[in-house]
């Protein structure tokens, strides 16, 4: 009997009438461009060629490094997952922000938070990294550059001591550059151009954060550091100054339409409470990996530091809720909500110097000192729609100052003096001024060239989900026209 050959079968017509053999190919040659052999052995290649290339690659590197300690396995892990929780946060901001802001400009309040972390991540990859960390400095202590992009390079010194790979520092880095920027789309919500939006965020995370950021966090070499300014995890160089520049951003935008009304401020109440409530909760935990993860290995220390966190955080919702109580006769649930962000500010900069009572304490005093910034922030006819300012703010700048009071090892009321408080000043005002000057600036020149900063004002009466978006959050619950 002849056995016909592979060419001479008969091909079937569809996948259905295809053995599970003949299936696949089947399918690739529905592609254009995919219809001969010859493309088929050549697609077939791709595959093989990176498999062999990234076996060569892992195994030129394994014969570089010697073998994988201990040590060098906790830290670096340790700092990846801390990295992942901080990024997580972002999730958070986004439920807060969403949350506590109208139903029609729910979409473009989760498409900024979403995008604000893709541009920071191109944007410090880019240039950011390197402007801040791992870079000659051009003007020493205050500004750095060393040109574009990290060196991930793994080095057998970086194993055998322990140390961070470039790369899980990078991605630690970067999950708090994009902390800052996301802190300035709460400030200007329910009324800026998404685009110009944006074009901020690259700048901010590209330049202006590495830039102030370099003067703190390289050890012993930025002039805020070697003058004796203390902020652990980011209270002033991550908070406030994300803070600093969206208030500027919602001065120049001016008050949301019908926010003021002879002068007063009118409640514009969140559409979706259980939203912000579970974005701050989401933001408690991704402050595990804010604070702990600051102190950059896995060490005695990082226990200690996540209870203070948590400390800090309780004593912030308690005296919120209670402010909030005696203020307005009920308890408040948005100032509950803020009163654990700012407890959590507050104790950032010192959380590994605090005392566990003086870590409740400080966040009690944030607790009680964002209530009462929400209604000075409302009085001064500027429209902040969280009450992004005072929670990252004024908490951010108290729980800087702070350290000067209750550091164990420095502070005022462990009788070491005055002198600690004083660097914490010059801080908090180094950062403030940096912020404002540049900030103004930046939304200044983006206004000018397209021409402001603003929807227009039928865009931000219908909401800018349809205006800026074409689509809205909850379609079926739509108001009919």
């Amino acid at each position: 009997m002849t056995v016909a050959s592979p060419s001479s079968r008969p091909q079937p017509r569809s996948l259905q009438e295809a053995s599970l053999l003949e299936a696949p190919q089947l399918l690739l040659r529905k592609v254009r461009g995919l219809s001969s052999n010859r493309s088929l052995t050549w697609l077939a290649c791709v595959p093989i060629a990176l498999m062999g290339l990234g076996l060569f690659n892992l195994s030129a590197r394994a014969a570089e490094l010697p073998e994988l300690n201990a040590a060098f396995l906790a830290n670096n892990t340790f700092l990846l997952i801390c990295a992942v929780l901080v990024i997580f946060m972002n999730a958070g901001f986004a439920m807060v922000e969403a949350g506590m802001c109208r139903q029609k400009n729910a979409v473009n309040i989760l498409a900024k938070n979403l995008i604000v972390f893709a541009l920071a991540a191109t944007a410090y990859w880019f240039i950011g990294y390197k402007i801040m960390y791992n870079a000659s400095w051009v003007v020493p202590g205050w500004f750095k550059f060393g040109g574009l992009f990290f060196d991930p390079t793994v080095t057998p010194e970086m194993v055998t001591d322990g140390k961070l790979v470039p790369s899980v520092d990078f991605l630690f880095q970067l999950a708090f550059a994009g902390t800052a920027a996301t802190i300035v789309s709460g400030l200007v919500a329910e009324r800026i151009k998404f685009g110009e939006f944006i074009i901020f965020s690259l700048v901010l995370v590209g330049v202006l954060y590495p830039i102030s950021g370099s003067w703190q966090w390289n050890v012993g070499e930025g002039w805020l550091n070697k003058l004796g300014f203390i902020d652990f995890a980011g209270s002033t160089v991550v908070h406030s100054f994300g803070a600093w520049a969206g208030l500027v951003g919602a001065m120049l935008l001016g008050p949301r339409i019908g926010k003021f009304v002879d002068g007063k401020p009118q409640a514009m109440p969140g559409h979706n409470m259980a939203i912000a409530t579970l974005g701050c909760l989401i933001l408690w935990i991704g402050w595990y990996g804010f604070n702990p993860g600051s102190w950059l290995s896995m060490a005695p220390e990082v226990p200690y530091i996540a209870v203070t966190t948590t400390l800090g955080a309780a004593g912030g919702g308690i005296a919120a809720t209670l402010v909030s109580q005696f203020t307005g006769g009920k308890p408040d649930l948005t100032m509950t909500i803020n009163g654990i962000l700012a407890g959590l500010v507050g104790i950032t900069a010192g959380c590994d110097g605090f005392s566990m009572p003086g870590a409740w304490v400080v966040g009690f005093i944030a607790g009680v000192l964002v209530v009462f910034s929400v209604a000075i922030v409302d009085s001064l006819k500027i429209d902040d729609p969280v009450g992004a300012f005072s929670v990252h703010g004024t908490c951010g700048i108290w729980g800087t100052l702070a350290v000067g009071l209750f550091n164990e090892g420095k502070g005022l009321f462990y009788g070491h003096g005055f002198t600690q408080l004083g660097y914490q000043l010059v801080g908090v005002l180094a950062f403030a001024v940096f912020a404002i000057v540049t900030s103004f600036i930046a939304w200044s020149v983006i206004g000018a060239i397209f021409g402001g900063i603003r929807v227009t004002e039928a865009e931000e009466k219908e909401g800018l989900d349809i205006g800026e978006h074409g689509m809205e959050a909850y379609p079926d619950f739509a108001s009919a026209k």
